[in-house]
């Protein structure tokens, strides 16, 4: 039988199978850890020699006692979300675990939208929806982990509204949480090696500590992986049309009713009734949007998804779940987002529909420009 062997950083169990998973170790490192008695899994050895902070992934149950632990404390709660994509950045039950806690909401990938967009109606927005899943935050704070941007501001948010107490961060995967911990290191500690690892007792999940002058702790938690994210359905490849680096040039089509916008293969905007009107559309600078007619839509999708209409490839395509149709009726300037993607500004009045694969979102909200 093999000995189980732990993490000295961090306590996971060490693995060798999944890198996505705590404890991963490749085997050469396997072999040299046991020999010299240093053994650190891959990501605690990259944190202590690049600073680097990477998730490892968790079941729910693991998220679930996570939350217990979060909620057991008195703590500030960072929740990082993905302006992109809130209702797939979501943890459900967050609300619920940490209603005694203090929760200062992080919207992350701001430089991703066009300048136009003003902060106040972003932060307007993420109040809304985080009262609608029951979060009440103390404060909004808007962010990019990519250039650095607002971290001091984040810095100071964090300290005003801890009071002293240690402060979880915690977010989904995919919504830049890493990158953002370790901005702030950068700003806290400059180069210097301060940063330690640990675990919650009695289980292998680890969460990495990061001091404060006061003796309190920063303690990143391990991204929770949200089913009904876009992004689960892509290759690492195809990731950069539903997560963009650069800010999004806005794209204006003058249609008629009974027209159809396809969104690569990941999604199809109908203008179903209405005069013709100009409909602007944000999503990733490279996403082909290609345009056709409303009737016989479906099959042309049948038949050209994962070919003319990519993302997804012809190998993602059988993984995707069927685009499902959302419909809806609108009088004013309107924003049709669909979650993880970007969205479409409608003027209005008109009656379109917004198709995403089941699970993914389609939502309304008051134009943001």
């Amino acid at each position: 039988m093999e000995e189980t062997i732990y993490c000295i950083g961090c306590g996971a169990q060490i693995q060798t199978k999944d890198k996505d998973k705590a404890g991963f170790t490749p085997k050469a490192a396997l072999e040299k850890g046991l020999e010299t008695g240093q053994l650190y899994c891959q990501r605690c050895f990259r944190l202590r020699h690049y600073n680097d902070i990477s998730d490892v992934n968790m079941t729910d149950d693991d998220f679930i006692r996570l939350l217990h632990e979060v909620g057991d404390s008195d703590a500030l709660v960072v929740n990082v979300i993905d302006i992109f994509d809130f209702n797939g950045s979501v943890i459900p039950g967050l609300a619920r675990f940490v209603s005694g806690n203090d929760v200062l909401l992080v919207g992350n990938k701001k430089d991703i939208l066009p300048k136009s967009v003003k902060d106040s109606k972003v932060t307007q927005w993420l109040t809304e929806r985080a009262h609608e899943v029951g979060l009440r935050p103390v404060d909004v704070v808007l962010t990019s982990a990519q250039n650095k941007h607002a971290i001091k501001e984040l810095i100071h948010h964090i300290e005003n509204a801890r009071r002293g107490r240690d402060v979880y961060v915690v977010g989904v995967t995919n919504v830049g949480k890493s990158t953002l911990i370790n901005a702030m290191i950068q700003e806290l500690t400059g180069d210097k090696d301060v940063i330690t690892t640990s675990r919650f007792p009695g289980t292998t999940l680890d969460k990495i500590e990061i001091p404060l002058d006061d003796g309190s702790y920063i303690f990143d938690t391990p991204g929770i992986i949200h089913r009904h994210q876009m992004a689960h359905y892509l290759s690492a490849k195809n990731l950069k049309y539903i997560s963009p680096r650069k800010e999004i040039k806005p794209k204006t089509y003058q249609l008629n009713s009974g027209q159809t916008l396809f969104l690569g293969g990941l999604g199809r905007f109908d203008f179903i009734t209405g005069d013709k009107q100009g409909f602007t559309a944000y999503f990733d600078n490279e996403l082909t949007l290609h345009r056709t007619k409303l009737e016989g839509a479906t099959d042309f999708y049948a038949k050209h998804a994962g070919s003319l209409l990519t993302p997804p490839s012809q190998e993602e395509l059988a993984a995707l779940p069927s685009l499902v149709c959302h419909e809806f009726s609108i009088k004013e300037k309107t924003d049709i987002v669909f979650s993880g993607l970007g969205w479409i500004r409608v003027t209005g009045p008109a009656v379109v529909a917004g198709w995403a694969p089941e699970g993914v979102d389609v939502v309304i909200r008051k134009a943001l420009i």
